[in-house]
């Protein structure tokens, strides 16, 4: 018996549409407090909140948008949202002023919340359900490669070129997510729409998928941990005399995420969670170690495979387990469970760490972690167990 097919027609485009949304998010993200900062004068700290805008505005949307996407249908939303967030897209070539960029931030915020819920729930629902593992380690690898590629795109263009440039080449790359949506939008997903006599309960219990929240705890945890290499990975490089392969860190975790992926998929969907996120668990907890201890181009770079393959990996196995933990028509509920969590803790560690590392140094913070992720580690196989 075959197996059936991963890469579809609208698997390849929903995937690309998360490539280009993901890829101008982290391209602006990189760029937009230099470019305040360097225009218009502005503090360190006014150059943050540019950053803190979208991310809250992404939080505070994503419980609400399972209900959206059941309202008004993935596939409707899918494309409303991808629109307005192209259309915010073009607003940066005309803001002028520092109010009204962060009006738009969080105006595109509320947009890459609802949009980038509806891409994983679609994929969810493309994605055949005895495949499931693999084909979301494929789609997620979106969001894993725009991490190398967008910041790269980002501050390469517009040290070259000029902040207008890049604006343009973000905006050519919004216009192909808006095409492909209309093709993936194409494919009929689960639950598409709801009853127009049905009434939707907005209570904050309904808001949230209850299956769904103790992996979900787990995958805060983890992207709680992880916050770490995505704030201060560059400041710790230049601490230990390795500013100059910093920029090459991501790029080996993301070469290790997409060798290790394909495998660590299979694995997953024919031996179920505990054979692949122990180990990963292990690996990410290793890897801290690993980056504690680096005070070599050689040690450094290690660490970043070692990341790559452990927390590269974890992000859709545990997806995964959130959306066969729940009922097909909650799907977008889950989905949106689990990713409030994991920017609730990407944005907690960001902050947090930030207190904490000025008492303890970077290498302690790392050890710390490594011995958090243990903890989380623990967590899991009595949540699995529980789960038995």
């Amino acid at each position: 018996m075959s197996r059936q097919k991963i890469w579809t027609k609208s698997f390849i485009s929903i995937g690309l549409v998360n490539l280009f949304v993901f890829i101008t998010f982290y391209s602006l993200l990189t760029t937009l407090p230099l470019f305040v900062m360097d225009e218009w004068s502005v503090s360190e700290g006014q150059a943050g909140l540019v950053v803190t805008v979208m991310l809250l505005a992404a939080i505070l949307v994503r419980p609400f948008s399972g209900n959206i996407l059941l309202q008004y249908g993935k596939n409707n939303m899918l494309v409303i949202s991808v629109i307005i967030f192209a259309i915010t897209t073009v607003g940066y070539l005309f803001i002028n002023n520092y109010s009204s960029l962060l009006i738009l931030r969080f105006v595109h915020g509320v947009s890459f919340g609802i949009l980038t819920t509806a891409t994983s729930s679609i994929a969810t629902d493309i994605v055949p359900k005895e495949r499931r593992g693999e084909g979301l380690g494929y789609f997620t690898m979106s969001m894993n490669v725009a991490i190398v590629i967008g910041p790269f795109i980002g501050l390469t263009i517009s040290q070259s070129f000029t902040y207008h440039i890049l604006l343009v080449v973000l905006n050519i790359f919004t216009i192909v997510s808006v095409f492909m949506a209309f093709i993936a939008r194409h494919s009929g997903t689960i639950n598409e729409k709801a009853d127009e006599k049905s009434t939707i309960n907005w209570s904050i219990r309904n808001l949230f998928e209850q299956k769904a929240v103790s992996v979900s705890l787990i995958g805060l945890f983890v992207a709680f941990a992880y916050s770490s290499i995505i704030s201060f990975i560059s400041v710790y490089a230049d601490g230990r005399g390795l500013s100059h392969v910093s920029s090459y860190f991501f790029l080996v975790f993301a070469i290790a995420m997409l060798l290790s992926r394909p495998y660590l998929g299979r694995q997953f969907d024919l031996h179920g969670p505990r054979i692949v996120i122990i180990p990963c668990m292990l690996l990410f907890s290793t890897g801290f170690i690993v980056l504690g201890f680096s005070s070599s181009v050689v040690t450094f770079l290690l660490a970043s495979a070692i990341i790559g393959i452990g927390y590269g990996s974890l992000l859709p196995f545990l997806l995964s387990l959130v959306i066969e933990r729940s009922s097909i028509s909650r799907s977008g509920h889950a989905n949106a469970t689990f990713y409030t969590m994991y920017d609730t803790g990407i944005a907690l560690g960001s902050f947090l760490l930030g207190i904490i590392v000025v008492y303890t140094g970077f290498a302690n913070l790392f050890f710390s972690l490594a011995g958090f992720v243990v903890i989380i580690l623990i967590l899991f196989v009595l949540l699995l167990a529980k789960k038995k």
